[in-house]
Formats: C-alpha cells, sequence, structure tokens
C-alpha cells in the first residue's frame, strides 16, 4: 500500500474516532446549524493564516475557536435567537474570509483544497497534529460526558443538580470548534458538518444506549473513512467527498433496520 493512503487512512480515523462520539450530541441537541456555521468561518481563518505568514491551521483553529466562544456569550443575550446568530456569524465570517483572501497578493490560495479537503496530501507531520488533537478532544469529552449528557436531556433537572450548565455549553462549543479545524484537512470546510452528523445519524438505528450510540458512530466513521478512500483510489474520485458518500451510504441502510 502507497504511503500516502497510509497517512490519510490514519488521518481519517484520528478525525472519525473524536466526530463519532461529538456528533451524538450534535445530533441530540440539534446543532447541525451550529457545526455548518463553525465550519463557514474556518475560511476567514485560512485566510488570515496566509495574510499573517502562520499555518493555515493555527488560523483556522483560532478563528473557529473564537467564534465558538462568541456564540457561546451571545446565545444568553435576550431577543437574539441562535439560528439567526448562527446565520448572521458564518455568512460574515465566509464573506470576510473571502475578501481578505482576495486582498492576499503574491500568494495562490488553492480554496478547492480547503473547501472540500485534501486528505490524501497530509503529511506524517499533519497525522500527528490530527492524532494529538483527536486524543485531547477525546480526553475532554469523557470529562464532559455526564454533566453533558445530563444537560442534553433536561437542561432545567440538569441545574438543579448542580451542573454549571454555562460553562458545559461553552465547553461542548469549543470542542466543536475544534473538531471542525481536525476535519477541515479530511473532508474540507463545505463537507466537515457530515462528519459530525451522518455517523452519529446512522448509529440511532443500532444502539440501545448512549454510550453504544457514540460507539457505533465511531465505527461507522472509520468505515466511512475505508470505504471513500477506497473508492478514491480506485475509481479517481475526490477523496472527501467519497468519505462523506458511503457516510450517507451507511445511513440509508440504517433506514431499513428493524
Amino acid at each position: 500500500m502507497d504511503d500516502f493512503l497510509i497517512r490519510a487512512g490514519l488521518a481519517g480515523i484520528a478525525v472519525a474516532l473524536v466526530s463519532g462520539p461529538l456528533g451524538v450530541f450534535v445530533v441530540w441537541r440539534r446543532m447541525a446549524y451550529f457545526g455548518g456555521a463553525l465550519s463557514h468561518t474556518a475560511l476567514l481563518g485560512v485566510a488570515l493564516g496566509f495574510l499573517l505568514g502562520v499555518q493555515p491551521g493555527l488560523g483556522v483553529a483560532f478563528v473557529v475557536i473564537a467564534a465558538a466562544l462568541m456564540l457561546g456569550v451571545l446565545n444568553g443575550v435576550k431577543g437574539l435567537a441562535l439560528d439567526t446568530l448562527l446565520g448572521i456569524v458564518a455568512h460574515a465570517a465566509l464573506a470576510l474570509g473571502l475578501i481578505v483572501t482576495a486582498m492576499i497578493e503574491g500568494v495562490r490560495i488553492d480554496l478547492m483544497s480547503y473547501l472540500f479537503g485534501d486528505i490524501l496530501a497530509v503529511s506524517a507531520n499533519d497525522v500527528g497534529w490530527l492524532w494529538g488533537g483527536a486524543l485531547v478532544v477525546l480526553a475532554a469529552l469523557i470529562k464532559l460526558w455526564n454533566p453533558l449528557l445530563s444537560l442534553t436531556v433536561h437542561a432545567d433537572l440538569a441545574h438543579v443538580e448542580g451542573v454549571p450548565v454555562r460553562r458545559v455549553e461553552i465547553a461542548f462549543m469549543v470542542l466543536l470548534a475544534i473538531v471542525v479545524a481536525l476535519a477541515m484537512k479530511v473532508v474540507g470546510i463545505v463537507l466537515v458538518t457530515s462528519m459530525l452528523v451522518i455517523p452519529a445519524a446512522a448509529a440511532r438505528a443500532y444502539a440501545r444506549t448512549p454510550e453504544s450510540m457514540a460507539l457505533f458512530s465511531a465505527i461507522i466513521g472509520i468505515w466511512s473513512v475505508g470505504m471513500g478512500l477506497w473508492a478514491s483510489y480506485t475509481y479517481d474520485t475526490p477523496a472527501g467527498p467519497s468519505i462523506v458518500v458511503a457516510a450517507a451510504g451507511f445511513f440509508v441502510v440504517s433506514l431499513f433496520k428493524k
């Protein structure tokens, strides 16, 4: 097997392992649009990275986490509906990112690789960063699992039981932001929400407990990465979209499970 396929597989597995368990909360809390909003801000991070002469990945991480924190704070402001707030932040950041990109001179930015991913071009260093980030997010999610689950089931009851609702919500948003920054390299800005939503939605048909749904979601994500890379290598299809189509196939199959 070619080295670039091994690196791509390792990168995809890292993203699937962390996006699967986190994605179940995205599905339960109906926050798919939140993930989409964060992914739109990633282009601004890429543009700022090139403008400031730093790694685009660092720019993406900074901008996406900053956007998540801002959304977490503004979400509590009276009179601002979350979906309205998400729409404003997402489209404003996307437009600003395109403006900054157009202003950069002397640098050619491959927007297609950032929009739809370029998993076949990941380096060994990229794989290391992906696995490091994934393990940090998984460790944080394990620590947050019980309070986040209580908050998801019944926010008011969780508050009565002593769960720091505001802090847990903001921490969850930050974890989502980190995963968006990680997954961008695999499936791109446009498709990043799919890795959070589709495997988790497919896993619902097979799970009997919250923990088993998280496990099945990660497994489906890993299988989607494997099948997508196989299709890309065999039929010369784009790798990122192929992974998403494979995940969608698992979801369609799950619909027929009794």
